[in-house]
């Protein structure tokens, strides 16, 4: 179970078929079908728990880049750790770095900082070992009931 702690994710999702997804005022991006990581933090009221629970759900108002996404993709897996400080930034580097990896919509998840984007397409599930790898530290893993 996903402690109600403050930590850092991953939101595993699986797109079955390409898809054109207006995302706010960022503007339309084409997205292929395959997996897709997005790293995010969850340092507010509920912690992790609150965060995944609203991926989870699906949620039909759309505030976040990242909810047009998950309105078109299936949200299968969650990777994280507990803890105060921010790293979705390092993460979404780390994940950058996963054999296979690609951009697919550049500041994504990233309008509050200089990243080129927190969400990530691989055409295969990405491996969460290779991701460990890249950022030093074991991560821990949950199935979403979708």
């Amino acid at each position: 179970m996903i402690p109600e702690k403050p930590g850092t994710y991953v939101l595993l999702m699986r797109l079955p078929h390409p898809a054109t997804v207006d995302v706010g005022q960022l503007g339309r991006f084409q997205f292929s079908a395959g997996w897709y990581a997005y790293a995010g933090s969850a340092l507010g009221p509920g912690g992790l728990a609150a965060r995944v629970g609203r991926h989870r759900r699906g949620s039909k108002s759309l505030h976040w880049h990242i909810d047009y996404v998950r309105a078109q993709a299936d949200a299968v897996a969650v990777w994280y750790t507990v803890g105060r400080r921010r790293q979705e930034c390092v993460w979404a580097e780390a994940l950058c770095e996963i054999p296979d990896a690609s951009i697919p919509a550049y500041g994504l998840g990233a309008s509050d900082c200089r990243c080129p984007t927190h969400l990530v397409h691989f055409p295969t599930a990405p491996d969460r070992s290779h991701f460990a790898a890249a950022i030093g530290r074991p991560v821990c893993e949950e199935l979403v009931d979708a």
